[in-house]
């Protein structure tokens, strides 16, 4: 037993030479390190705050939610898509022009919607092979078109509707 008491009083020297030395660190630490401690707890008061703001800004957020599914039903709905129906063509395209005797010659002489005459255009275009190879907005007048065509021997394809129109009535 002697020897176990012996060996608490060393350990015991030993905690207390260890705690002399330490004890004078943390006076000098403690001195210096007073202002840090303050704002240690002035961290802690605001974590504090914010811990209460925390509880007080779910209640807030649900309400916002609550308020917005409210919202949800006065919204108007998109009405279901509809079935796409044929396009109604402009009535003025649909009327029947009578074409002269230039313009007989190349696509007939009975009248018929301007789209018509467009169409039976290029058919007889296409036919005789009157698109320049090169450039395919060009269209090379025959000698029936070249009357059409106000006397010129090539007319780009937007030219050519506007020629052409002229010889509608």
């Amino acid at each position: 037993m002697a020897v176990k008491k012996a060996k608490k009083k060393a350990a015991g020297k030993k905690k207390a030479a260890t705690k002399k030395k330490v004890a004078p660190k943390k006076k000098v630490a403690a001195k210096k390190k007073a202002a840090p401690k303050k704002k240690t707890v002035a961290k802690k008061k605001a974590t504090k705050k914010t811990v209460v703001k925390k509880k007080v800004a779910p209640k807030k957020k649900t309400a916002k939610k609550k308020v917005a599914k409210k919202k949800a039903p006065v919204r108007k709905k998109t009405p279901a898509k509809k079935k796409k129906t044929k396009r109604k063509p402009n009535p003025a395209f649909m009327k029947p022009m009578q074409p002269d005797e230039a313009l007989g010659g190349v696509i007939g002489n009975k009248a018929m919607p301007r789209t018509e005459v467009t169409k039976k255009l290029w058919k007889y275009i296409k036919k005789k092979d009157l698109q320049d190879p090169k450039n395919k907005r060009m269209i090379n007048a025959d000698e029936k078109l070249k009357p059409v065509f106000g006397g010129k021997s090539s007319v780009n394809m937007f030219e050519m509707t506007k020629l052409v129109n002229k010889h509608l009535s």
